[in-house]
């Protein structure tokens, strides 16, 4: 497993572990008070091949390992919004460890859009197969340190974000500042809200760390990278950096989307990530199947 530590800056600031799905491309996070030894995960994966439509948990077990041989309390399985490019594991997490999974509030209307897609009108109920769902401004604690929720829609219309102390979780919000920002071009995405919400990310203090969902290096970079600073995103981000405009930032970001093939696994990952990362119900075989839609994008 790919990790870096990004160690607590003292009272206020915990530990963040990130570890890299490299398929997908995917940085996963297990965030730690040290003062309390609480921690919560975020964004964790389950791993999918699309040519045999086979599941595996390696990311997800070894963040339990990680856990369990640190002696720390799980009290939180977090995701910021339903993946696009790859499965959810907050279902599995659940299943091993009982703690509570949590994600946006919207991700309901999230749920009624793509039940429209696949043609389930019955199939997603986020109030069934979520234990809590976040609205903008909501509060908790992970341990000592206060956490807190900004709606950060753009990527999707319910992509949430994750403020605990000093250390941001921004998911496809932002990516490194060399590369940029995530697409917004999903059903439901938008590109001019997705500036709002990156503008509204920058409001807070100049070194907050910002985690971000995504990392595929670039040309002149090969390691992953998932780490970087509010005043770092704000001076050097290649779409934003500098004070763009909101206009040029979309058009800018339009252009490029227009050019972005959809995610290999964005079909499966969405019929299964709207249900926390459960696979749909087996059939009277005893096997799950997806749907997926012809011809509809």
């Amino acid at each position: 497993m790919y990790t870096k530590v990004s160690p607590s800056r003292g009272s206020g600031s915990p530990r963040v572990i990130g570890f890299y799905e490299p398929d997908t491309g995917s940085c996963q996070y297990i965030c730690i008070d040290e003062a309390t030894r609480d921690a919560v995960v975020i964004d964790v994966v389950q791993e999918f091949d699309p040519r045999s439509a086979t599941t595996r948990f390696d990311s997800a077990a070894w963040a339990l390992d990680t856990i369990a041989g640190e002696g720390l309390n799980l009290s939180l399985i977090l995701d910021t919004h339903p993946h696009a490019d790859h499965l959810m594991a907050a279902a599995w997490l659940k299943e091993k460890t009982g703690v509570p999974m949590a994600i946006g509030e919207k991700v309901k209307e999230i749920a009624t859009l793509w039940s429209d897609l696949y043609n389930l009108p019955d199939a997603f109920d986020p109030t069934r197969d979520f234990d809590r769902l976040f609205a903008d401004g909501d509060t908790f604690m992970v341990g000592s340190l206060p956490a807190k929720v900004i709606l950060s829609p753009g990527h999707t219309l319910g992509s949430i974000t994750y403020v605990i102390g000093d250390a941001i979780f921004a998911h496809d919000t932002f990516m490194q500042p060399d590369a940029g920002t995530s697409r917004a071009d999903f059903p439901g995405g938008s590109a001019a809200v997705l500036y709002d919400s990156l503008m509204q990310i920058l409001k807070e203090p100049d070194d907050s760390r910002i985690f971000v969902g995504h990392d595929y290096g670039t040309k002149t970079r090969q390691d992953a990278a998932w780490e970087s600073t509010v005043a770092e995103q704000r001076a050097k981000n290649s779409h934003i950096g500098g004070g763009v405009s909101k206009a040029d930032y979309v058009t800018v970001r339009e252009t490029r989307d227009a050019k972005l093939p959809l995610p290999d696994r964005m079909l499966h990952a969405l019929q299964c990530n709207l249900r926390g990362g459960r696979l749909p119900d087996p059939e009277s075989d005893g096997h799950s199947y997806f749907k997926i839609p012809a011809n509809r994008f």
